[in-house]
């Protein structure tokens, strides 16, 4: 960590107005009157951010798995500019402008099979939103509304909206918000470190993928095929420290959701874009979904944008007629966001960001597990550029920490102790206690080795104070 000249910025006064008035997001408001209050960021430059005492920081989770482009891109602020000054704002309700058009043409292109239809939205959680809306209105439409349950895994994040929160997998998060939209149903995820504490009894990867998708057909047939509208899966799931598909895991859940009728949607908010390397993960691990959620990346952050690219299925019943589908938001396909993803999607293609991960992710991967030889790093795994390091208090036995020594470990000490050490990333226990590390996509092997070595510095005070 080295600092900068100190930035103009008087920082006791943005302290006091932060306590005063700001509600952070998914945050302890306590956390304001620490005594060095809230980290304040001012400034980023490609994996670097700087906070307003000039100090700088590996940005190791890409804002929140979204700048994948990296920080200080001027060509798409000047993007934004250009947009705002000929046309800054106008929804498509009924009209359409050419930002949004072009935009939606392209990411038709990019995505797989017949997906070529795109809703916007301006947020994640509002493209998954959308996508639970419109399984209902489609089965509905084509004669069988009893079609309205969806399927998702144990400890999923699939966002905060009412309809999104029902399909969401993490109890912590929905109870003070019930009742919820009625509906959502869990099945296992795909942990398989944990495998066996799921009631798997098997041996290979490959089969733990076949029981965990069994798993969704058993749900279905469960609740009644005429009766679940969707299945909602992220690529590799985010919350509980990044599950990776078994081989084979994904072409299963399809041939599932085909025998029963039921509508498969690639929640890729984290992943799309460049995450794990391809521009849509679905092609990354081979399967064909019906609809794809997608948000964050696809602006690299420089402005809000969501949504659902559907298939010709799905759009066929909306196409014709006086049939439309009564859901939308302000803000969705704003002009601005829009010319700043054209101009993104420019950026990768110019600079092949895609093969750049893909060639660079095994390296990132083995600088990773090299902590393994730590006593308190149980398992370390992902794909692309997006890994979760699963911390143990007994390697031999994958012994976790109970609540009260989580909260010391992850708040009581590693995240402070990482951000000290110059690493923002991410120290997560909605699941068992993991550090996630997701940085953008530009950075390469002398960034991953430092990344370990501050890691490896932490982690080894952490195991000395336990």
């Amino acid at each position: 960590m080295t600092a900068e000249p100190a930035p103009s910025f008087d920082i006791a006064d943005l302290q006091s107005k932060a306590r005063d008035h700001l509600w952070m997001h998914f945050a302890r408001q306590s956390t304001m009157d620490s005594p060095d209050g809230v980290p304040i960021i001012v400034r980023g430059e490609g994996h670097h951010i700087w906070d307003a005492a000039g100090r700088r920081y590996i940005d190791g989770l890409a804002g929140l798995f979204v700048v994948n482009a990296g920080h200080g891109r001027r060509r798409l602020a000047q993007a934004a500019a250009r947009q705002a000054e000929q046309l800054a704002f106008f929804p498509i309700w009924s009209y359409a402008h050419p930002a949004a058009i072009e935009l939606a043409d392209r990411l038709a292109d990019l995505a797989p099979g017949d997906l070529n239809h795109v809703f916007f939205s301006t947020g994640g959680g509002e493209a998954v939103e959308t996508a639970f809306k419109l399984a209902k209105n489609y089965w509905k439409l084509i004669g069988k509304p009893g079609k309205h349950k969806v399927i998702s895994r144990a400890i999923a994040y699939h966002g905060t909206p009412q309809g999104a929160l029902a399909i969401t997998g993490l109890p912590g998060m929905k109870q003070m918000f019930e009742p919820l939209t009625p509906g959502g149903f869990r099945v296992p995820n795909t942990n398989f470190y944990r495998a066996a504490e799921m009631g798997f009894t098997g041996a290979s990867e490959e089969e733990f993928g076949r029981w965990a998708a069994d798993r969704i057909e058993e749900m279905i047939l469960f609740e009644g095929p005429d009766t679940v509208a969707a299945v909602f899966l992220e690529p590799v799931q985010n919350s509980g420290g990044c599950f990776p598909p078994p081989t084979g895991y994904f072409a299963r859940v399809r041939e599932i959701c085909d025998r029963h009728d039921v509508l498969l949607v690639s929640d890729e908010v984290i992943c799309a874009f460049g995450r794990v390397g391809e521009y849509f993960a679905a092609d990354a691990f081979g399967y064909q979904p019906d609809m794809i959620t997608f948000a964050k990346a696809v602006t690299s952050g420089y402005s809000p944008l969501g949504g659902t690219i559907v298939s010709d299925r799905i759009y066929e019943p909306f196409a014709t007629g006086t049939t439309s589908f009564a859901h939308g938001y302000t803000f969705a396909g704003h002009p601005v966001s829009a010319a700043v993803a054209l101009e993104n999607l420019d950026i990768f293609e110019e600079e092949q960001l895609n093969a750049h991960v893909r060639e660079n992710s095994p390296l990132f991967r083995a600088a990773l597990e090299r902590l393994t030889d730590l006593p308190i790093v149980g398992d370390v795994r992902g794909a692309g550029y997006f890994f979760g390091i699963e911390l143990v208090k007994d390697k031999a036995t994958k012994q976790t920490f109970d609540e009260a020594e989580s909260e010391r470990l992850l708040r009581g000490f590693l995240s402070k102790a990482l951000y000290d050490a110059g690493l923002y990333c991410r120290a997560d226990d909605r699941g068992d206690p993991v550090i996630q590390l997701a940085p953008p996509l530009t950075i390469g092997p002398a960034e991953f080795d430092e990344i370990e070595q501050i890691l490896r510095g932490v982690l080894t005070e952490a195991w000395q104070r336990l």
